[in-house]
C-alpha cells in the first residue's frame, strides 16, 4: 500500500519543516512517497531542498521514497495529499506589494491591504489550474493549502474549481494557542481556543484549559503584560491597550494591529522601509542565508534558523491535519473551510477559520452561533471584501479590482485606490494574465 504526498512549491525554504513533520509522524502517518514539485525558475532551490530532504530521510531510516520534478502532472499521479506553498512572482513580487502602497502612504503587507489583494489576484488563477489537474489526475486527493492569503485562496478554489477536497491552514491559531499556554503555564495540548472570523482576522472568543473557559484570566494577563506577544517572526507586536481589551473582551490575533493600530504600524513600516527596505527584502537576505545552510552536506535536520521566517510552523499544522484525515482521528483543529452554518451571520459558502472535528471525510465545523456584537460589522465587512477579491481574480475586470481595493479597510480611499491599482497592475503585468482590459 502506498501513501503519496506531493508538495507544490517543493523548493520553498519551508519544505524541510514538512519533511521533518512527516518523519516525526511516520508511525501513524506512514508516507511512502514524497514528490517535490516546482517551476523552472525554482529549479536550483528545488535541487538544494531535495538533497537536504534526502539527507533528513536517510538519517531517520524511514522507508520514504523522495523525488523531485518540474512536471506537475506526472507528479500528481496516484497522489493522496497535495500541499501547496507557492509564491507567484517570487519575493520580488512581494517587494512590489509592500513598496508601492507604502510609497503612497498606505500599509504594504503581503496578505493584508493592497498587497494581500494583489497576492490573491496572482495566486488564485495558478491554484485554479492546479485544482483542475488534481481533479482530473488524482480526484480523491486532499489539497492542503497554506499559500497566502490562505482563506481567500481556499474560498476561491472551493467556489470555482471542480475539486472540493480542499482545506486551508495557517500558523496563527497554532501560535496563539502555544502563547496562551505559555502565559497560563500549561501544556498547549490542554488549551483549546474558540476562534471566530476568517484567516488573519480571527478573534479568540473563549480559551478552554482542560474544558474550563479561562478567557477572563488570559485577558487580564494580556492587560498586565501590556501585550502578550504571540506574533510570528514577520510581525512585531505593538501590544494592546487596556481599554481595547476590556471593551472587546476578545483575544486579538497579531494581524489585527494592521486594522486597529493602523497609524502606528504605518509609521513603523515607513521607518523600517527607509532603514532597510521592505520585509520582502529582509526575507530575501534570510532566504539566502537559509539556502547556504541547506547546501551543507553535513546538515541532516531542519535548522533552527527557519523559525525566523514568518510562516514557521505552517508545515507542522499541515502535517497534523493530514495525519488526522488519514487516521479519521476526529480531533479538533483550526482550519479554513466552508462555514456551512457554523457562524450564523456569514454565508454557508463563505470560508471561515474555525475549529473543526477532523474526519476521514474532511473537517466538520463546530457551530458557534452568532458573531460577537462587538466585531460583527467589521468581520462581515472583511468577508464582503474577500468576496470582491475573489470575483476580481476570476473575472479579471478592472472595476472589480478597483472595488476590492476601495472596500478594503486599509485602503478605503477612492482616488488613491485607483492610483495604487494602476501601479500594481503595471508592476505585476506578467503574473496577471486575466487582467486584459485596463479600463480607466
Amino acid at each position: 500500500m502506498t501513501l503519496k504526498l506531493v508538495i507544490i512549491g517543493g523548493g520553498s525554504s519551508y519544505t524541510p519543516e514538512i519533511i521533518e513533520g512527516i518523519i516525526q509522524r511516520y508511525d501513524s502517518f506512514p508516507v511512502t512517497d514524497i514528490v517535490l514539485v516546482d517551476i523552472e525558475e525554482g529549479k536550483e532551490k528545488l535541487q538544494i531542498i531535495g538533497d537536504l530532504a534526502l539527507r533528513m530521510i536517510e538519517k531517520s531510516t524511514k522507508p520514504i521514497n523522495l523525488s523531485w520534478t518540474l512536471n506537475r502532472q506526472e507528479a500528481l499521479k496516484n497522489a493522496d495529499f497535495v500541499s501547496t506553498q507557492i509564491r507567484v512572482g517570487r519575493l520580488d513580487a512581494r517587494a512590489k506589494d509592500e513598496r508601492i502602497p507604502l510609497s503612497h502612504g498606505f500599509i504594504g503587507q503581503e496578505t493584508n491591504g493592497a498587497g494581500g489583494t494583489f497576492k490573491a489576484f496572482r495566486t488564485i488563477p495558478v491554484l485554479m489550474d492546479l485544482a483542475n489537474d488534481v481533479h482530473s489526475i488524482c480526484p480523491d486527493a486532499w489539497i492542503i493549502n497554506f499559500t497566502n492569503p490562505a482563506g481567500i485562496v481556499t474560498e476561491a478554489l472551493l467556489k470555482y474549481s471542480p475539486h472540493k477536497k480542499i482545506i486551508g491552514v495557517c500558523n496563527i491559531p497554532y501560535n496563539m494557542r502555544h502563547s496562551v499556554a505559555e502565559i497560563l503555564n500549561v501544556s498547549p495540548d490542554d488549551v483549546r481556543i474558540e476562534f471566530v472570523g476568517m484567516n488573519h482576522f480571527i478573534f479568540g472568543q473563549k480559551v478552554f484549559v482542560n474544558g474550563i473557559d479561562q478567557i477572563d484570566e488570559v485577558l487580564e494577563k494580556l492587560i498586565d503584560s501590556e501585550g502578550l506577544d504571540y506574533s510570528p517572526a514577520n510581525i512585531v507586536s505593538l501590544g494592546w491597550s487596556k481599554t481595547f481589551i476590556e471593551s472587546t473582551r476578545l483575544l486579538p490575533n497579531p494581524y489585527h494591529q494592521y486594522y486597529f493600530q493602523t497609524r502606528e504600524v504605518l509609521e513603523k513600516d515607513l521607518i523600517a522601509y527607509e532603514e532597510h527596505g521592505t520585509r520582502a527584502e529582509v526575507v530575501q537576505q534570510l532566504e539566502e542565508s537559509l539556502f547556504e545552510l541547506y547546501k551543507n552536506p553535513e546538515l541532516h535536520d531542519k535548522p533552527k534558523e527557519l523559525e525566523q521566517r514568518g510562516g514557521a510552523f505552517y508545515s507542522d499544522v499541515a502535517c497534523s491535519l493530514m495525519d488526522s484525515i488519514y487516521n479519521n482521528k476526529q480531533d479538533i483543529q483550526t482550519v479554513n473551510t466552508l462555514n456551512n452554518g457554523a457562524i450564523s451571520d456569514l454565508p454557508d459558502d463563505a470560508v471561515v477559520e474555525i475549529n473543526c472535528v477532523i474526519t476521514k471525510d474532511g473537517p466538520k465545523p463546530i457551530s458557534i452561533g452568532s458573531l460577537p456584537y462587538r466585531v460583527k460589522g467589521l468581520i462581515q465587512q472583511m468577508k464582503a471584501y474577500e468576496e470582491l477579491v475573489i470575483r476580481a481574480a476570476i473575472t479579471g475586470e478592472y472595476h472589480d479590482a478597483y472595488l476590492a481595493l476601495v472596500m478594503n479597510p486599509l485602503v478605503a480611499d477612492e482616488k488613491h485606490s485607483k492610483v495604487i491599482l494602476d501601479e500594481l497592475l503595471e508592476a505585476h503585468e506578467h503574473d496577471l494574465p486575466q487582467f486584459k482590459l485596463r479600463g480607466k
